[in-house]
């Protein structure tokens, strides 16, 4: 009876530490798997993957965001996310992070959130798993206030998934529009971004590609070659070129991933938060009364004669520092940002040196789009105008001038954000309503003494004025047409121009006008929106 009583409680022993190291068990088992899954995410495509990235000059997700982002700021989530395909054999296909690396980090210390496509890995194609994780730290971005970049590196929809896959993009084209002109969108095309994927760069506030190693197009040379048996290769269909130089979907294309990623976390820090926020302020050590004297010999003596718009900006900007948007892509205007007293200033200007600084096409709509976003982030506008009008052709009109030099119009007068121009040479005809004129709410609104605001030019003006005159005749009406028109005095003696300044003086009445400016409330009509002429 003793042995059995013996037995029965030394079972009860047993059986109660038994259960005591069940949990222990079981918590060890969990860490391990977390720790698997943590390091399967980061490994992405693994060794050989990472290879053939590095083989063709790209960088890796991971490596990519390391040096977006300041060191060791980088929080991730939604890491252990995979995909729930069965069908095609993807049930035996699943990996921890399923190609897409998201979360949060810093970049000059002011918080980003940020989604990067992982191409080692199922060639980042797009599923609804990892479209749910954009979805997410898009919706995170817009609720906290804060930026949001995207790292584009896909080979396009995930085939296996259908129509899943589709319903991802469509989701994330939705948050980008609900996101537009709240908080500022970056993408960075830096590999394959075709089909349907195209979409959500282009409805971000700035694209920028690497050179070589990126494109970007609706339908591929294949297509192409199937449906209009035309020969193209992807370079020359959407390559970083194509679109810095003739489409104008992109905005900037560097060398490598390193350099791409180095000049955006520079143009990052020109930008507020949000809509709500202020740019930041950078301490500067230029004075802001400093004098630009090399302004008051820029331009030449013979109105004939171009001069760089850049010889114009630089010196006036803080320590030289001007970060041009577009510079490849209508030339003729020149758009960017600089700092004022260590503010962040908008820049829009004629560029004399490339078609006479005539406004076109392409250079309404690289201007308008660049107004609409300053007016958005709440940056103010400096204008320098030298326009001897619209581009003249059956080209430009045929392909709408009218259309989409309004749209400038319409970007200018639609701004409530403070608007400071000068008139540095010309500004003939409807180009001079367009460019900031008074008449579009200008807020200051100076001139050169080298200004000339006219309907035309002298030469075409003589020639309807006086055309039964005799071609001597006509030159002393020229000169005559010249002293009355061809300076800033009319329009100051209407009160078109505010003043008449010296060059050198530029900057100090740009910092002292943004100062007195900087609290101005404007209100409009309420609408529901306005109907630009897109």
């Amino acid at each position: 009876m003793a042995g059995v009583i013996w037995r029965s409680a030394l079972q009860r022993c047993c059986l109660q530490r038994t259960s005591a190291w069940m949990p222990v068990r079981q918590a060890t088992s969990v860490a391990q798997r977390i720790e698997e899954k943590r390091a399967e995410a980061i490994a992405g495509g693994g060794e050989k993957g990472k290879a053939k990235q590095h083989a063709k000059g790209k960088l890796t997700a991971r490596e990519r965001l390391d040096l977006l982002l300041d060191p060791e700021s980088f929080r991730e989530t939604d890491m252990f996310v995979e995909h729930d395909c069965v069908d095609f054999g993807m049930e035996k296909l699943r990996t921890a992070g399923d190609g897409m690396v998201t979360g949060q980090g810093r970049i000059n210390g002011r918080p980003v959130y940020v989604y990067c496509q992982d191409f080692t890995l199922r060639g980042g194609s797009l599923s609804w798993a990892n479209a749910q994780k954009i979805m997410k730290v898009q919706d995170k971005a817009l609720d906290a206030g804060v930026p949001i970049i995207g790292l584009n590196d896909s080979g396009g929809a995930r085939i296996q998934e259908g129509v899943a896959s589709l319903a991802g993009y469509g989701e994330i084209f939705r948050r980008n529009v609900t996101s537009s002109g709240v908080i500022p969108q970056l993408s960075l095309v830096m590999g394959p971004c075709a089909g349907g994927a195209v979409y959500s760069p282009a409805l971000t506030d700035f694209t920028i590609m690497v050179k070589d190693t990126s494109y970007m197009f609706v339908t591929g040379p294949e297509v192409v070659k199937e449906v209009l048996s035309e020969q193209v290769t992807t370079e020359e269909l959407g390559g970083a070129k194509v679109h810095t130089t003739k489409s104008g979907v992109a905005h900037l294309a560097y060398e490598n991933d390193v350099e791409a990623l180095s000049r955006t976390r520079e143009l990052m820090s020109f930008l507020p938060l949000n809509n709500k926020d202020k740019p930041p302020v950078v301490s500067s050590s230029d004075p802001s009364d400093r004098l630009a004297t090399s302004l008051d010999y820029v331009v030449p003596p013979d109105s004939t004669q171009p001069y760089d718009i850049l010889d114009v900006i630089r010196p006036v900007v803080d320590d030289g520092d001007f970060f041009e948007i577009q510079p490849d892509w209508a030339k003729n205007i020149v758009i960017g940002y600089g700092r004022m007293g260590g503010k962040t200033v908008g820049f829009i200007a004629n560029q004399p040196t490339r078609q006479a600084g005539c406004l076109d096409i392409s250079a309404s709509n690289k201007s308008s789009r660049f107004i609409r976003f300053c007016d958005a982030f709440n940056i103010p506008i400096v204008t320098f105008i030298d326009v001897p009008g619209f581009l003249p052709g059956y080209v430009q009109e045929t392909g709408g001038i009218i259309r989409h030099g309004a749209k400038l119009l319409y970007a200018y007068a639609e701004a409530t954000v403070p608007k400071i121009a000068f008139i540095t040479r010309k500004a003939y005809g409807g180009a001079y309503c367009v460019m900031s004129s008074k008449h579009l709410y200008g807020d200051m609104n100076y001139a050169w003494p080298t200004a000339e605001v006219a309907v035309m030019g002298s030469k075409g003006a003589v020639n309807i004025i006086f055309k039964n005159k005799s071609p001597e005749e006509k030159v002393e009406c020229e000169e005559s047409y010249k002293t009355a028109f061809a300076n800033p005095f009319p329009a100051a003696q209407k009160g078109f121009v505010d003043e008449i300044v010296k060059p050198s003086e530029t900057r100090r009445v740009i910092i002292n006008d943004l100062d007195v400016l900087r609290n101005k409330q404007q209100t409009r009509p309420w609408r529901k929106h306005g109907n630009i002429p897109l």
